[in-house]
């Protein structure tokens, strides 16, 4: 066994575990640094495959980006788990039913045929050895070159939802306190400051000059 193939099966047994970790942890915050375990050990195996675009492109978005943000909204929520474990059993034929489907989808894909070969080459001057394919820079060629009308419509319409989901965050509601900044800028200290001259409440105690 070559060290390939043992760092796949390091790879894919720390994946198996952190994706039953995922789904069985009962903190909801546990379970979201299990999945980004999950994503690493996923990467690793893109690197063994030798598409170092996936890999880097797993980490930067899903862990870098999307994992961070379930974290944030994982923890700024009061998530009740005592509520939310009362409905595991009622919902649980559906979401076993789901899995395994999924599991015998997995099955026949993998058992169809899944071999590891070499990086695609191509020939190169006559008298010279062959030249490897890089997979990254041939990617970018092919989506700029041929592809390049649709990533363009894809990222408009990333740029489109962006900016509805701000306008649907930043929306006039009622129970929201909010300043408007101009007000703020014209505001002067006579407006925020008044002193106001009060009357004592209590006698003031005579001095020792006075008591003599």
């Amino acid at each position: 066994m070559d060290i390939k193939t043992g760092l796949f099966y390091v790879f894919s047994a720390v994946l198996l575990f952190a994706s039953l970790r995922v789904i069985t942890a009962r903190n909801p915050v546990h379970a979201a640094l299990y999945l980004v375990l999950a994503f690493f050990q996923a990467s690793g195996i893109w690197l063994l495959l030798q598409a170092e675009f996936l890999a880097i492109t797993l980490v930067l978005v899903y862990v870098g980006a999307v994992m961070v943000l379930f974290l944030f909204v994982v923890m700024m929520l009061d998530i009740k788990i005592d509520a939310m474990r009362l409905g595991f059993w009622k919902h649980f034929p559906l979401a076993a039913s789901v899995g395994a489907l999924i599991a015998l989808e997995m099955a026949a894909v993998l058992m169809s045929g899944f071999r590891v070969t070499e990086g695609p080459r191509v020939a190169g001057v006559i008298g010279q050895p062959l030249m490897e394919l890089d997979n990254t820079k041939e990617l970018g060629k092919l989506l700029y070159t041929q592809y390049v009308y649709p990533v363009q419509i894809a990222a408009v319409i990333l740029l489109v939802a962006i900016v509805a989901a701000i306008a649907l965050t930043l929306r006039e509601r009622k129970d929201s306190k909010h300043v408007a900044v101009s007000d703020q800028v014209r505001v002067k200290a006579s407006d925020r400051l008044q002193v106001v001259k009060v009357a004592a409440t209590q006698v003031q105690p005579p001095s020792a000059g006075d008591a003599a």
